[in-house]
C-alpha cells in the first residue's frame, strides 16, 4: 500500500479516548481498535496484516522507531511522542505507551500499544527536537548513516541531562 502525502491538516480526537493496536514479533498489525480505525481513515482490513509503520508521518525521525524498538525488543515498556498519518494525508499527534507481550514463559510474542490525546504543550516541544533529529537524519545520503547520526545525538542530549528518554518525554 502506497503512503499518501501528507496534507498538513491534523485529525485530534477525545480526551477520553484511546487507540489500540496489536502486533506481531515483526510490527505488522495483528489488532486494531475502533478509535484506531476511524481515526487513521483505515479500514480493519487495511490495516490488519500490514507493517505498523504504514502509519508513519514522514516528518517522524527513524531514531526515535530505532529507540522505541530497541526498547521494547529488551522487555521493557516506552512512552514517545509520535506523530502519525492518516490514509489521506491527515495527520495526527499520539502519547504512545508501547510494550512487549509475553507468553506464559516470559517470551515476547507481540506488542501492544495504547495512545492517548497529547499535551499541546508538549507536542510542541517534541516537535523541535524531531526536526532537529530529522535534519541530522537527512543530512546523510544513506539513511541508516543519518539514524545512526541522530541515534548517537539523541542518546547523548539524554546522556548530558542525565535522563531516559521516558523521563525526557514526561518532562515535556
Amino acid at each position: 500500500m502506497e503512503r499518501p502525502a501528507p496534507t498538513g491538516f491534523e485529525r485530534t480526537f477525545e480526551d477520553d479516548e484511546i487507540i489500540v493496536s496489536k502486533t506481531d514479533l515483526q510490527g505488522r498489525i495483528t489488532y486494531a481498535n475502533h478509535i484506531f480505525i476511524r481515526v487513521s481513515g483505515y479500514t480493519e482490513e487495511e490495516l490488519l496484516g500490514k507493517p505498523h509503520n504504514l502509519i508513519r508521518h514522514p516528518d517522524m525521525p527513524r531514531c526515535v522507531f530505532k529507540l522505541l524498538w530497541d526498547t521494547i525488543n529488551a522487555g521493557n515498556e516506552i512512552f514517545a511522542y509520535v506523530n502519525n498519518l492518516c490514509k489521506n494525508g491527515d495527520n495526527y499527534w499520539v502519547l504512545a505507551h508501547v510494550t512487549p507481550s509475553f507468553d506464559e514463559f516470559g517470551t515476547i510474542i507481540g506488542y501492544h500499544s495504547s495512545r492517548r490525546v497529547p499535551d499541546r504543550t508538549a507536542i510542541a516541544k517534541a516537535k523541535d527536537l524531531y526536526q532537529s533529529l530529522k535534519s541530522i537524519e537527512d543530512a546523510s545520503s544513506d539513511w541508516r548513516v543519518g539514524m545512526q547520526n541522530a541515534t548517537s545525538a539523541l542518546v547523548s542530549q539524554l546522556d548530558e541531562a542525565g535522563i531516559q528518554y521516558d523521563e525526557y518525554v514526561f518532562a515535556l
